[in-house]
């Protein structure tokens, strides 16, 4: 481990003790503007009956339901300061879940409707529970500068590290509310207007889903599908692809090297996993590939750069926000017909 990531850790890992001995008061809900910290959702989770909200929903399968989730962040005070050199993947540590409003899944939707002209529907990966999903969530809205068109999608994932081939049945199974979810969307905003977002084995289940929904609304029609670090295998990916293609305008796939969990996903199922680097993209016609193996590690697993890395964002945000196809984008570099390498440092802006 290089020194200075480690001594950021030890720094990091003191000031999270100091702040639990201190009991550093947590703010309420009343101290936060409701549109900046407020993620609403659809889920597939139980509910428990919990009182503390974190614990509101657990990992078993249930009918759909929808609310919106309050994220908070610790008050360190007097080691702000402290607390802004962490590592992003410790600072996540620092959000809570405040709240959780529960309400009805058509109300979601006159959410949205009401907020904005175009939505974007996220579906979270492997080994998220329901209070990691929501602070993560509300990670990559900020990160890709989505606030007031986001909705974030969560299936019974277990939050267990443990539980991966466990996790891969329940995505499976909530593969038809996600089709259900992205009809109702094209169906309130209209033909071109809906982006899907999915992350890990999220992404898996993205593809899925729109696998089914172009056999049950062939003529449906979403703006852009984005696949971030996507488990799943390249090869079935390349098969599918024709059949999804021909109701997304765009699609764009994040991949990487050092991806520590695809890696290993790889080597569980046997098969390259399209979200690493190296694959024969070029087969995948009207897809566009965005290596960002040339930028800085954005944590020690390489797989969560959609939430911690800023350059990223900066490129998510043109892309979902702008409409800018990768020509289009800065930093980016083009290798191949549909594949560039995005570059850039943390002080790049967005003029």
């Amino acid at each position: 481990m290089p020194r200075t990531f480690s001594i950021a850790w030890r720094a990091s890992a003191v000031l999270i003790c100091i702040a639990l001995m201190m009991g550093v008061p947590r703010p309420s809900s009343a101290q936060t503007e409701p549109d900046d910290d407020v993620v609403p959702f659809l889920t597939l989770r139980n509910q428990t009956g919990a009182d503390v909200p974190a614990d509101l929903f657990g990992d078993e399968r249930s009918v759909l339901s929808a609310g919106r989730c309050r994220v908070g962040e610790l008050d360190f005070r007097g080691l702000s300061s402290l607390a802004a050199a962490a590592p992003p993947f410790i600072r996540e540590e620092f959000l809570f879940v405040d709240d959780v409003a529960m309400v009805e899944p058509a109300r979601i939707f006159d959410g949205l409707q009401s907020s904005a002209d175009a939505p974007a529907m996220y579906v979270h990966g492997y080994y998220i529970g329901f209070e990691k999903g929501c602070r993560r969530a509300a990670l990559l809205r900020n990160n890709a500068n989505l606030a007031g068109r986001f909705l974030w999608f969560s299936w019974p994932s277990d939050g267990s590290l443990a539980s991966y081939i466990h996790d891969e049945a329940d995505l499976y199974w909530s593969v038809p509310d996600i089709a259900d979810a992205i009809i109702e969307l094209e169906r309130r905003f209209g033909g071109g207007a809906a982006d899907v977002i999915g992350h890990s084995l999220g992404a898996r289940g993205i593809v899925l889903a729109l696998y089914e929904v172009a056999s049950r609304e062939p003529d449906i029609r979403l703006d852009e599908v984005v696949l971030l670090a996507p488990d799943m295998d390249f090869g079935i990916f390349q098969r599918l692809l024709p059949r999804i293609r021909g109701i997304v305008d765009n699609i764009t796939i994040y991949v990487t090297t050092g991806d520590r969990p695809l890696a290993i996903s790889a080597q569980l199922h046997g098969y390259p996993r399209l979200g690493q680097a190296g694959n024969d993209v070029e087969t995948l016609e009207g897809v566009e590939v965005i290596d960002l193996s040339d930028l800085p590690s954005d944590s020690p697993t390489g797989h969560l750069y959609h939430i911690y890395n800023p350059i990223v964002g900066r490129d998510l945000d043109q892309l979902l926000n702008g409409g800018l196809h990768a020509a289009e984008r800065r930093n980016l570099h083009v290798t191949g017909h549909n594949l560039w390498r995005l570059r850039g440092t943390d002080g790049d802006s967005m003029d």
